[in-house]
């Protein structure tokens, strides 16, 4: 007997092995999956490194280094640096400077390596379809039709349902009733009658019951899964062969017996269309029900975490109402062994907080419902000319708030594009429509303060400009080194990248306020309210506002050496631009020294990936959003008069905050999940890009648009602006300098950052405002 129970016992731990073995290789989640983080040395890394360093298998990577490659199966490298392109050290050093990421496929990879290109937007959503079988749980809760019935863990009593009936359950249900005695007043739709009250009850606490299709055909389904082995659970009972919960998936294969019922015959479906009730029902029940859930689609849907009652009422609209009242059969929810029944409708949850990432075609759901505002404002504020229904301040808010999911189109358009072009039409695009955002509103201010005959339009540009490029360097890299710094205990990133960044920033601030430098050097001191208190013409003066004619008062001054400068100015510095990227994607591209692959296996790179914009639809999108766009900055320029007019607060705080950071909100967002996932070296490079495309892109194009329509723009700046713009790129460099970040550096530049903020606050306002 113990010769026979001991290769049993053998067995059944060999199998809990195997099962285990199993459940952890199916946890691992890759770098971009949810809701895990990024994993820093994960096999295919190891892979890497053990392909050009043997010895260096077990050595994990403390840089995050970056090298442009393309999409294999295994990891390649489309350039092969030498032993001392990245470190000259040693061996170690030289694998550690290298640093993999996953793709699911090509166009994935070409989105990944654009990331870390110098002049492309930074972009983290996915521009191609990611089979939903290869998603979390959570992901696949999300998309689910809530038309099966699942194995539920829990009890279905929980706040966000509680929720469900004050806000939706109790007014839909008492709708039913209300349509149900209705229908029992025609006598001939007493069916339907019946079946609103069953409806009534469902509808107000739907959870934990499911609505199910019923026909007097069942017939008995013997389905295999072909993904899934089964082996029997070990039992005392050699016979028995029920499947449980926790059978382990392998071995071969086992059917799993569940009842389906069989759709009714076609007779019958003809049938309850020539019935006169049937129409009785269209005209008198389901249209005023039909009201109801649209109403209730649209208000669960806008308020984005309870999505799930949209799905709800969009399936009983459009399916369970249409149906035979004689179909339809309400019945409690079952626990099942592990497998899942189709019905009509099964809701477990009215809430969830991960609908944050629910997408629709690519699109983040938040984006989707701010195309309603977009509508709102451009109705509001073209048809209500005269401000006679809404007032000027409110069209200011909401035109302002427009930009934001305009901009986020604009980069889901831009990364489609790039991912799915070469590198020149990349570059192209990304140069020509990474900055529209800014740059229309820019323009339409300027031509506003134009028409109006006002300076004062022109100083909140240079604000706009200045908070732009204060947040990008402060801001951005500092709120994304706290946040990442809560996650992580500390994050590191490629320094000698980051120099590069740094020293385009020195280059850019020089160039951008070498004017307004020489002006300071060579201008005429002007005071105005000046007093003599002691009466004696040769005592002292005391003036309140003293400045430099900085402006084109000064005739021989600007025009003869100031307005020369800014000319010269503008052309060097989209040369250097141009020379930043010819030095970090060509001649020196080893800094970047980054290796896609893929490591779903070479099933993953076989098929063709769908991609959710193709470029045509990408370019269309791009053009649209850059004309809404262009209507939206035309009506926060008409309407920012009363704000900039008759408010308390500084001019300068307006355009440093408001005008500056809100068309930078979807990159802010993008920097922050770079951060979570452990890859602050793009959460830096967001904020150093817009910096770098503001000075050397926007600034010279501002100038040009001003030599071929003067408006009045002038590239000089308050001191303000200057002194402000200087110590904050002194500041970042010296915080970037050693290569790693924490939440306390990422503290420091925020502080600062809003110490910056209360000096505008307070400051008094510029002049001509």
């Amino acid at each position: 007997m113990s010769h026979a129970s001991h290769p049993k016992h053998t067995q059944s731990a060999d199998l809990e092995s195997r099962r285990r073995r199993s459940t952890a290789g199916s946890s691992e989640l890759l770098w971009d999956h949810e809701p895990k983080g990024h994993r820093q040395s994960s096999q295919c890394d190891r892979l890497c490194v053990a392909s050009a360093h043997p010895e260096m298998v077990d050595t994990p990577s403390p840089f995050t280094s970056q090298h442009f490659g393309h999409f294999t199966p295994k990891c390649l490298s489309a350039h092969k640096p030498s032993v001392h392109s990245c470190c000259a050290e040693d061996a170690w050093q030289e694998a550690s400077c290298r640093n993999t990421i996953h793709a699911e496929n090509e166009v994935e990879a070409h989105k990944l390596a654009n990331n870390y290109k110098f002049g492309f937007r930074k972009w983290k959503s996915h521009v191609t379809e990611r089979p939903i079988e290869d998603r979390s749980d959570i992901v696949k809760e999300l998309h689910s039709e809530l038309n099966f019935i699942k194995p539920q863990k829990g009890s279905v009593v929980s706040i966000g349902n509680v929720l469900y009936v004050l806000f939706f359950g109790w007014w839909i249900s008492s709708v039913y009733v209300l349509v149900g005695l209705l229908m029992f007043c025609t006598v001939i739709g007493i069916p339907y009658g019946k079946l609103c009250w069953k409806l009534s009850c469902y509808l107000f606490w739907p959870f934990g019951k499911a609505l199910q299709k019923t026909s007097s055909l069942i017939r008995r389904c013997c389905i295999k899964f072909p993904n899934c082995e089964v082996i029997p659970e070990e039992v005392g009972d050699s016979q028995s062969t029920e499947v449980k919960e926790t059978t382990p998936l392998l071995h071969s294969p086992s059917p799993v017996t569940i009842d389906v019922p069989a759709s009714a015959p076609p007779s019958q479906k003809s049938r309850y269309w020539c019935r006169v009730g049937t129409y009785v029902w269209l005209v008198l029940g389901y249209v005023p029900l039909a009201i109801v859930h649209c109403l209730a689609c649209i208000l669960s849907w806008m308020m984005v975490f309870t999505i799930p009652v949209a799905k709800m009422n969009a399936r009983i609209l459009s399916i369970v109402l249409l149906l035979p009242p004689e179909e339809i059969q309400i019945r409690p929810v079952k626990k099942l062994p592990g497998c899942e029944t189709r019905v009509l409708l099964c809701c477990y949850r009215a809430f969830n907080w991960y609908y944050y990432k629910y997408t629709v075609d690519g699109i983040n759901v938040f984006a989707v419902n701010l195309l309603s505002l977009v509508i709102f404002t451009l109705v509001i504020g073209y048809v209500d000319r005269d401000n006679s229904l809404i007032r000027s301040e409110v069209k200011f808010a909401t035109a302002v708030s427009s930009i934001i999911p305009l901009s986020y189109y604009i980069g889901m358009g831009i990364a489609s594009i790039s991912a799915q072009s070469n590198f020149a039409v990349g570059a192209v695009v990304n140069a020509t429509f990474g900055s529209i955002t800014e740059m229309t509103f820019y323009i339409t201010a300027l031509l506003q303060g134009h028409r109006a005959g006002s300076k004062c339009y022109g100083e909140i540009v240079k604000a706009a400009l200045t908070g732009t490029l204060l947040g990008c360097i402060l801001f951005v890299p500092g709120l994304c080194m706290v946040i990442g710094g809560f996650k992580h205990r500390e994050q590191r990133f490629n320094s000698r990248s980051a120099g590069v960044s740094s020293a385009l920033l020195f280059i850019s601030v020089g160039g951008v306020f070498a004017p307004t430098l020489f002006s300071k050097a060579y201008g005429n001191l002007m005071c105005e309210g000046c007093n003599n208190p002691s009466g004696n013409n040769s005592g002292p003066f005391y003036c309140t506002d003293c400045h430099y004619d900085l402006s084109e008062n000064n005739h021989s001054l600007y025009l003869s050496h100031i307005e020369p400068l800014v000319y010269t100015v503008s052309v060097l510095l989209p040369t250097a631009y141009l020379i930043g990227l010819v030095f970090t994607l060509k001649t020196h591209s080893h800094i970047y020294d980054i290796h896609v692959s893929d490591c779903h296996g070479h099933e993953a790179s076989q098929h063709n990936p769908v991609v959710h914009w193709s470029r045509w639809r990408a370019l269309v999108v791009l053009i649209v959003a850059t004309l809404l766009t262009a209507a939206c900055a035309d009506l926060t320029t008409e309407h920012i008069k009363p704000i900039i007019s008759h408010s308390s607060v500084s001019q300068y705080f307006i355009g440093v905050t408001v005008l500056a950071m809100v068309p930078e909100i979807p990159e802010i967002m993008n920097g922050i999940q770079f951060a979570l996932q452990n890859n602050i070296s793009l959460s830096l490079e967001v904020g150093n890009c817009i910096a770098v495309q503001v000075c050397m892109l926007q600034i010279p194009l501002l100038i040009l648009f001003n030599a071929v329509y003067d408006v009045g723009f002038v590239l000089i700046f308050s001191d303000l602006h200057l002194w402000a713009s200087i110590f904050s790129v002194i500041l970042a460099n010296y915080i970037f300098m050693d290569g790693k970040s924490d939440y306390f550096q990422g503290t420091a530049l925020t502080v600062v950052y809003f110490i910056l903020l209360a000096l505008y606050f307070f400051a008094p306002s510029p002049l001509g405002c």
